[in-house]
């Protein structure tokens, strides 16, 4: 599950940070991972994670049961009683929480936006969009500042503009792969302001209107991250380049959707490594 890592859009804990941070991110990361992996319904066939949560094997695909078990084990990582969590890799973030005194919600928000995927499948504002991102993504950030002993209110207030700006970033790029679980995250609104009906994103390729509805998304993607982009300014050395790769992967995937002339359909476009370090640097002369 943790090799994932390696296939976002910008590292999640790259080879320059100081190995705790490494060993703190990956945790961290871990459980993100396994609380997607649950609704998502990705997790590994056989059962052997519903086990590990406390769950009969034959329940291995029962969403919010698993995300209920999952719930009851983080708050053992939060509690002071034997036995601890049964899952490994919240074993394996108990230490992390502790040293860098971390608190539930952040994870619990994570547990509660993958509850919301089970019950929510399409969006009618962006309002109804960006709250579900305050859930599904602004956790994260909040917990890297967290880790690295960063967090203050300007710091997090641009740290959310940046981490929902990835999360639309996410869902523009994966219109069809959301589709295919029956999840639009396209406002409704929207898709009516450009005549796009959920016949048109099933198509194998995009017509017009709804390229049209893409890049009017990825410009608000693109708006949100330069609200944010101050965050990597207000650092300092190693952290300032980490800040500086999520930013610069949030332009460099929306590079690769322009030059895709924002026909997502067929697949999410993806940026190259070069055009990736090239945004890197880009955005630390900008915002350095």
């Amino acid at each position: 599950m943790l090799e994932q890592a390696a296939h976002e859009n910008f590292p999640v804990a790259p080879f320059f940070l100081p190995r705790a941070w490494r060993t703190d991110l990956m945790a961290v990361y871990g459980f993100a991972r396994l609380v997607d992996d649950i609704g998502d319904g990705d997790l590994a066939p056989g059962g052997g994670d519903a086990v590990l949560l406390g769950l009969d094997r034959a329940q291995y695909d029962d969403r919010p049961a698993l995300l209920d078990a999952l719930e009851a084990d983080l708050h053992r990582v939060f509690g002071d009683r034997a036995p601890g969590p049964g899952h490994p890799l919240l074993r394996r973030l108990g230490p992390t929480v502790r040293r860098c005194a971390l608190t539930p919600e952040p994870f619990l928000d994570l547990i509660e936006a993958n509850r919301q995927d089970q019950r929510v499948s399409r969006y009618g504002t962006y309002d109804d969009l960006a709250a579900y991102c305050e859930l599904s993504a602004n956790p994260v950030g909040r917990l890297v500042l967290a880790i690295t002993g960063t967090a203050s209110p300007e710091r997090l207030r641009h740290s959310d503009a940046v981490c929902t700006a990835l999360q639309i970033v996410e869902h523009v790029q994966d219109v069809a792969e959301d589709l295919g679980r029956d999840r639009i995250y396209l406002p409704a609104e929207d898709m009516k302001r450009f005549a796009v009906n959920e016949a048109d994103l099933a198509a194998p390729s995009g017509g017009a209107s709804v390229r049209a509805l893409i890049a009017y998304e990825a410009e608000r993607a693109r708006e949100l991250l330069n609200e944010g982009a101050p965050l990597v300014g207000s650092v300092h050395g190693r952290l300032k380049l980490l800040l500086a790769g999520f930013v610069a992967g949030g332009r460099a995937a929306l590079q690769a959707v322009a030059a895709a002339d924002y026909d997502v359909l067929p697949g999410p476009p993806k940026p190259t490594k070069l055009s990736l370090l090239r945004e890197v640097g880009a955005t630390l002369r900008r915002e350095g």
